[in-house]
C-alpha cells in the first residue's frame, strides 16, 4: 500500500520556521519525484517545491525561493521542507505528492497524495 504521511505543521509567528516531513512507503522512492503543494482557504492549490532524485533536480515556486529548502533522506524514504522566514500568506494546508519518472511535479498529474498538514502563520 502506497502511503505519504505529512507531519510537522503547526502554529508559528511571522518570521518563524517550521520543518515539514513527508514519510513515504509502498513504492520505490528513487523512481519518483516528490512535491510539496499547498492550499490556502478559498484559494486554488499551488505547487511549492519538487525534488527528483533520478534527475537530480529541485525546483521552487517564486513565492518561496530563498525561504524554503527541500531535501530528502533517501535511506528513510522521506522528504523534508524547511520553511524559514514564514509569512502569514504561507498559511495553508501543505500536501506532499509523488509522481513516477518525472523531473517536475505537475499538480494535475501526481500519482499519490498525502492527507496534508496545516501550517498557520500568525502576524
Amino acid at each position: 500500500e502506497v502511503q505519504l504521511v505529512e507531519s510537522g505543521g503547526g502554529l508559528v509567528q511571522s518570521g518563524g520556521s517550521l520543518r515539514l516531513s513527508c514519510a513515504t512507503s509502498g513504492f520505490t522512492f528513487d523512481d519518483y519525484a516528490i512535491g510539496w503543494f499547498r492550499q490556502a482557504p478559498g484559494k486554488e492549490r499551488e505547487g511549492v517545491s519538487c525534488i527528483s532524485t533520478s534527475f537530480g533536480s529541485i525546483s521552487y515556486a517564486d513565492s518561496v525561493k530563498g525561504r524554503f529548502t527541500l531535501f530528502s533522506d533517501n535511506a528513510k524514504n522521506t522528504v523534508y521542507l524547511q520553511m524559514n522566514s514564514l509569512k502569514p500568506e504561507d498559511t495553508a494546508v501543505y500536501y506532499c505528492a509523488a509522481i513516477r519518472g518525472e523531473r517536475f511535479c505537475p499538480g494535475y498529474a501526481m500519482d499519490y497524495w498525502g492527507k496534508g498538514t496545516l501550517v498557520t502563520v500568525s502576524s
